[in-house]
């Protein structure tokens, strides 16, 4: 099944190429902000599957273009993100440390919303494509073999970096910024994916292809996310791990751009960006750089902090 929010935060699933409101078949799920009502429905699914089945199959919804996909997690309490977690098509040697930095709920934005650039002097921006696990109950101390009965479903993720700034609390300053976190369009129920360590990745920047990779390469695999995390802390109904990404393909993103990230079998995730500064970088990947032999960021061209 496949659950998004459109429009003013109704909730539906996605029939082919229509939506089918079921805001009606859960109102009963106590809530005061669309986030606790997804996270409810997620954590009492069962309850509800037949009704939405049912419901579903009896109603031909809208068309999906005709409605305003909002992000299927609006402001979930966690946002997990893997950091250097994937063995970079077997250019390293061994896995990085496990490692994880949190993301601000204000940081999600949805489908065809936009990514803000903020003025701070950062080297470049740029975005990682990276498959998302949907929480599905109530995790603490979860063991890597127990990991999937926590898993309700995936998303596309897109994590926002300002790379290059100084400070005692580097991934903060860099990751954790409003609008830094798109999510979507909706969320695929973990049972239409068979494998997610087997899932094709791919970015486009204005139709260019620039990340193109596997979610086999990752270096800890989902299992071990949730174990080391829930470790830590809690995940709850509606929290979000992002699991990493190849960095090869990543590239600036600039005012203008239109990103697409398609995880294999999750739809597509389309957002805009918009620098105000107006700043601008050459559009080579990282790889493009180190088959030159340049191993430093690409440099910024044009505009303030040059």
């Amino acid at each position: 099944m496949k659950l998004l929010f459109f429009d003013d935060f109704k909730l539906g699933v996605l029939k082919d190429d229509n939506v089918v409101g079921i805001t009606h078949l859960v109102e009963n799920i106590p809530h005061t902000h669309p986030q606790q009502l997804i996270a409810g429905l997620i954590e009492n699914f069962e309850d509800y599957r037949d009704k939405i089945e049912h419901g579903v199959k009896g109603s031909d919804g809208y068309p999906i273009t005709g409605v305003r996909v909002r992000p299927p997690l609006p402001k979930p309490a966690n946002i997990d993100c893997m950091a250097v977690n994937y063995m970079e098509d077997g250019t390293r040697d061994e896995p990085a440390p496990i490692n994880v930095f949190q993301k601000t709920p204000h940081a999600i934005i949805g489908p065809d919303d936009t990514m803000v650039l903020p003025d701070v002097p950062a080297t470049i921006f740029e975005g990682e494509a990276e498959l998302a696990i949907v929480i599905g109950k109530t995790a603490t101390n979860v063991a890597e073999a127990d990991a999937a009965d926590y898993i309700f479903g995936y998303t596309n993720f897109i994590d926002g970096s300002a790379r290059g700034l100084g400070g005692s609390s580097v991934f903060h300053a860099m990751k954790s910024r409003d609008t830094f976190a798109p999510i979507g369009p909706y969320i695929v129920t973990a049972d239409e994916v068979p494998n997610p360590q087997n899932l094709q990745i791919k970015l486009w920047n204005n139709g260019d292809l620039k990340q193109n990779f596997n979610s086999d390469d990752m270096a800890h695999k989902i299992g071990r996310c949730i174990e080391y995390i829930t470790a830590i802390h809690t995940l709850e109904a509606g929290d979000i791990v992002a699991t990493g990404t190849n960095h090869r393909g990543l590239n600036s993103f600039q005012d203008g751009d239109v990103v697409e990230l398609e995880c294999e079998g999750l739809g597509r995730l389309r957002i805009n960006v918009r620098d105000d500064l107006k700043r601008s970088w050459s559009r080579e990947t990282r790889l493009d750089r180190q088959e030159r032999g340049l191993e430093d960021s690409t440099p910024q061209l044009t505009g303030k902090y040059v």
